[in-house]
Order: structure tokens, then C-alpha cells, then sequence
């Protein structure tokens, strides 16, 4: 049939699934490539006085190293890195600061992956994740990848409880235990401090496995720090009541105030009670740690007490045999109160522990839950903020106070406390 009505149709020509995202990468690989040939333009001024004895530079350019590709949050970005050849034989060689030998994937990425697997990913579903993220080429990502970074990470939790404290001083502590499943074990009990500095700056002190929350698990802990060369005591220590960490610390850190944490004192109250009763005396114990002195404190716990130790004796009971550690918060400054009445620092850092546990259900062997928990701690205190009225806790500020007639009017008996 000689007549045909068809005709030839053109194919579509292939769109970029992200032309936004293909517009970063083009731009970025122009950057790279200005970048990187002004690092060789600076070393090669360097040289430029450097020749042979024909007079010919002795640094020259000699083409480029092959072409690689770079993993970047923005996707798989080619780069080429020039290289030099060195005619005097004196082994001069270019090496790029912004693109060393062996780089494959940006720093953000190196952190992504530990971050992704300490947030509940499992080893088993990188290939996939990253694989959305960064590209389907995406190359690398294998769960041998998680494997090193724990033994690395195993190895800097290693060093960091070898490390020297001599140098450091502490003026609150808070402590508690968490525990956690592990793989061949039955759970794994985490001793954990987190301290205050004199600057208000928050900071891990420990983190270590034992055996619950005993006295001598506490007291070994303990004892390492001031092996360490952490001698001064911390003013007042926070903990969740656990008799384990203050008969610990009344051993090796004698000088340091007890302050049970709030929190858990009102969840071991509530539990002796009925339900019907227990949004009342929560509402009392409320009024005691709320109160705005120590004398309103006192007289709400008095009147907790003796309304409802009546038919609820062995709830006021658990109230009353804590009276002073309850209340010790209060011979510090106000501006602290909110920050030292309870464990909360590390219940709010522990979150982040919670959820990677509860994902995984047992979360490996002890060595490498605790390597776990010591890199997420690490990460989540880059974030934590100063306490609030941290300036006085510096003896500069403290003694300069003394010369204030307002400040000495307002806190009279707190000077003494720091130093």
C-alpha cells in the first residue's frame, strides 16, 4: 500500500526528574572546579621560583587524575582533580584540601550515616534510605559501613574515659541509671552523669555499665573520676533516689549536697495511692517544690502531711523520710531551682536512647549499646543550652556581688555556696 496516513511521531525528549536539583549539581561541580584550581594556582605561585637549570619551571601542570564521583546531600557530583608534574625530582606533588585522595562522600553524609542508624535505622535498610536520599547509584552504604563506625565509635568511648579531668570542676551533678535490652544479656544498666561546669555550660561526665543501680557499681564509677583527677566535689547532686548513687557519693564525694529528683519522688508517692485521690496530692506536692521560699516550702509540706497522712500513711511516709534532700534546691540561687529539683537533663537526653532501643528491641551486645549511647549523647550535647542565671556560678561574678547592695539585699545566704 503505497498511501499511509501514519506518521512518524518524535519521542519526547527526557525531562530531569529535579531540574532544581540538577541546577545545584552543575553549579556546585563549577565551584568545586574554580575552587580546586585556585588551591594549584597558589601552590604553583609557591614554586614559581623553583627551576631547573635551563631555566624552566620546575612545577608544571600535568593534565588531570581520573574522574570521580563525590556523594553530597544534593546528590552524585563528578569531579576532576588537576595534578602536577615535578621536574627536579624532589617529589612535589599537588594534594587538594578541598578534595583529598580518598574522599567519597561529603562530611554531612559521613554524619548521616551513624546519625540514621542511631535514630532507629536498621543496618539492613541503608541501601534503600540512602538510596532515596543521595541517589539510586548511591555507593558504600552497606551495613559494613555500620559495622566500622561502631568499633570506631567503641574505641573513642574508650578514650574519652581515659581522658584527664584535672582541669575540670563541677558544681552540679545529675544522675541516674537507664536501662536497656541487650543481646545475650538481660539488661544492661547505664550509670550516667551529666554535669555543669562553672560557666553554666552542660557537659557529660560518665557514662558506663553496671551491675543495676548498686552501691558498689556507683562507688567504682566514682572512684574513677577522682582517680582522674575530678577531686572537687560537686555542691549538690541530683539523683532519682536510688540509694545505690548517694551512698556512693557520700563515700567518695562527701562534700556534695543530695537532692532528690522531684519528678520520680511524686511517681513513688502516686503509686501508693488510690486513683481517685492522687490528682489532689499531686496538686499538694505541686504547691511544695513550686513554692517561692524555703519557709512556704516547708509549710506547704507540713500541711501535706498532716492532711493526708491519715488515710494515707504510707504515701506521706515515702514524703516525709526525704524532707531535707527534697528541699536542699532551695540554698541555691532561684535562677537554678528549675534546673536542679529534678533529673530531667538526662531524662530529655535519653529520649533519642529510648527510641533507638524500643526500634531495634535488643540493640546488639553491651559493648555496643554503650558505644551507642555514648555517640548519641555526644551528639545531643552540642545542643544543650546554658542553665539559666549562669553567671552566678563564676567566682569572678559571685565576689563582685558582694559589693552590690541589691544583689546582696536579694540573695544574702548564697554566696557561700559556689566557692
Amino acid at each position: 500500500m503505497k498511501d499511509c496516513n501514519l506518521k512518524e511521531v518524535s519521542r519526547p525528549v527526557q525531562k530531569i526528574a529535579d531540574p532544581l536539583t540538577e541546577l545545584l549539581r552543575n553549579g556546585a561541580r563549577d565551584l568545586i572546579r574554580q575552587a580546586v584550581e585556585a588551591e594549584l594556582g597558589a601552590m604553583l605561585s609557591e614554586y614559581e621560583d623553583l627551576k631547573l637549570i635551563d631555566g624552566r619551571q620546575a612545577i608544571v601542570r600535568n593534565g588531570y587524575l581520573p574522574e570521580r564521583t563525590i556523594q553530597t546531600g544534593i546528590g552524585d557530583v563528578t569531579v576532576k582533580v588537576p595534578k602536577v608534574r615535578d621536574r627536579s625530582g624532589s617529589g612535589i606533588h599537588f594534594t587538594s584540601y578541598l578534595l583529598p585522595p580518598y574522599l567519597r562522600r561529603t562530611k554531612s553524609i559521613e554524619e548521616l550515616i551513624p546519625w540514621l542508624y542511631l535514630k532507629g535505622l536498621s543496618t539492613g535498610d541503608y541501601s534503600e534510605a540512602l538510596g532515596s536520599l543521595l541517589g539510586e547509584h548511591a555507593k558504600g552504604l552497606s551495613a559494613n559501613t555500620v559495622s566500622r563506625l561502631k568499633s570506631q565509635w567503641l574505641e573513642e568511648h574508650h578514650r574519652w574515659q581515659r581522658q584527664d579531668l584535672s582541669q575540670k570542676r563541677y558544681v552540679y551533678w545529675w544522675a541516674d541509671g537507664i536501662y536497656s535490652q541487650v543481646r545475650l544479656d538481660d539488661r544492661l544498666c547505664l550509670l550516667v552523669i551529666i554535669g555543669v561546669r562553672e560557666h553554666g555550660h552542660k557537659e557529660l561526665v560518665a557514662v558506663s555499665d553496671g551491675y543495676r543501680e548498686s552501691s558498689a557499681s556507683w562507688e567504682e564509677l566514682l572512684t574513677s573520676l577522682r582517680q582522674r583527677g575530678l577531686t572537687h566535689s560537686p555542691k549538690l547532686s541530683a539523683g532519682d533516689g536510688a540509694l545505690g548513687f548517694f551512698n556512693a557519693l557520700s563515700k567518695v564525694y562527701p562534700d556534695s549536697r543530695h537532692q532528690r529528683c522531684w519528678v520520680h519522688k511524686t511517681a513513688n508517692i502516686l503509686n501508693k495511692l488510690p486513683k481517685y485521690v492522687q490528682p489532689k496530692v499531686k496538686g499538694a506536692l505541686h504547691e511544695i517544690w513550686m513554692a517561692s521560699t524555703r519557709k512556704d516550702a516547708y509549710k506547704a509540706f507540713d500541711n501535706t502531711i498532716e492532711l493526708f497522712s491519715a488515710k494515707y500513711h504510707k504515701a506521706m511516709e515515702c514524703l516525709s523520710k526525704d524532707k531535707e534532700e527534697l528541699l536542699a534546691f532551695y540554698d541555691f540561687p532561684a535562677e537554678h531551682w528549675s534546673h536542679i529539683r529534678t533529673t530531667n537533663p538526662i531524662e530529655s537526653a535519653f529520649a533519642t536512647v529510648r527510641l533507638r532501643t524500643k526500634k531495634c528491641r535488643n540493640c546488639g551486645s553491651r559493648d555496643t549499646t554503650l558505644a551507642m549511647v555514648f555517640k548519641l549523647m555526644e551528639s545531643a550535647q552540642k545542643r544543650w543550652i546554658k542553665i539559666r542565671g549562669f553567671n552566678l556560678l563564676t567566682r569572678a561574678t559571685v565576689e563582685s556581688c558582694v559589693w552590690s547592695k541589691k544583689i546582696r539585699r536579694l540573695v544574702p545566704h548564697r554566696l557561700n555556696y559556689f566557692y
